[in-house]
Formats: structure tokens, C-alpha cells, sequence
């Protein structure tokens, strides 16, 4: 399997009283990761998943259905950017199910693991507002990132 790594950068208004990332704040970052990783764009730099051709004009919406977050250990703030791996833990019909680990920032020794979390994302036709099928180009962009799904027992 093949994890797909994105940075992420903290922003200073991310943190809380505490001096730690937000709960809120961390599925906003899970959420920059994933529409980084799987809406089509035209940037060069644009992983081979990015096929979903999703936005306000597109075709298709992308909708999310459930998600989980474990908070393992407070995020401090970092100024390089946090390593958030995603895979997909399971493909259905008109959804997929996208796995997280939130990093502590790539070469830092020790390193950290913040959170890990699984969303179910449902793509949705956007003229009928009905889910639709997953494309064979999108499953064969995703197929080699599909591996076990987050364990969510406490350790």
C-alpha cells in the first residue's frame, strides 16, 4: 500500500488557549488534505488522485457522510508543515472511505503521530443530487492506495 503524503501548514489562528492545534481546526486540515488529494486541478504539482472533477460548477458534489477523528496527543504548533497520510480503506458503489494519520512534520525525530481519522466521502450527481457511481478512472487512480482501515480501539 501506498500512503499519500500532504503538508500541511499550521496557521497561528489554529491554535487555542492551550497552545495547541483545535479539535475543530484538525478536520480542517483533513479536509484541506483531502481536497488536495482528490479534486482534479490543473496544477503540475496535483497527485494522480485528484481526478474528482468536484467544485460549485462541476458535475460532481462531493458530500461527507460520516467522519472520526482519534485525538492521540495535542498538536503543538509547528513551523513546517504537518505530514497528513491518507488512504482509502474501502470503495463501495458511490463512496469511498479515506484514512488519516496526523504527523508530526517530516525528519522530526521522534516522530509523532497527533490523530488518526477516517471519513466516508459519498459523491453525488450534481444535476439529480443522487449519489453516483464511482468512475473506473477513479478507481483505478485510488486502487493503489487501498489498504486496512483505521483501527479506532484505544491503545
Amino acid at each position: 500500500m501506498s500512503r499519500i503524503h500532504v503538508p500541511v501548514t499550521v496557521r497561528w489562528s489554529d491554535l487555542d488557549a492551550y497552545g495547541h492545534v483545535n479539535n475543530v481546526q484538525l478536520l480542517r486540515l483533513l479536509e484541506e488534505a483531502r481536497i488536495r488529494v482528490f479534486w482534479a486541478s490543473s496544477s503540475p504539482d496535483a497527485p494522480s488522485t485528484a481526478v474528482v472533477e468536484a467544485g460549485p460548477d462541476a458535475a460532481t458534489t462531493t458530500l461527507i457522510a460520516s467522519q472520526r477523528i482519534d485525538y492521540l496527543a495535542p498538536v503543538p504548533f509547528h513551523r513546517e508543515p504537518l505530514d497528513v497520510q491518507l488512504w482509502i480503506g474501502s470503495m463501495g458503489g458511490a463512496s469511498l472511505d479515506i484514512c488519516y494519520e496526523i504527523r508530526s512534520p517530516a525528519g522530526e525525530e521522534p516522530p509523532s503521530v497527533y490523530a488518526r481519522a477516517a471519513t466516508t466521502l459519498v459523491l453525488i450527481d450534481t444535476a439529480t443530487q443522487r449519489p453516483r457511481r464511482l468512475t473506473e478512472a477513479e478507481r483505478a487512480a485510488w486502487r493503489p492506495h487501498l489498504d486496512d482501515p483505521v483501527d479506532f480501539r484505544r491503545r
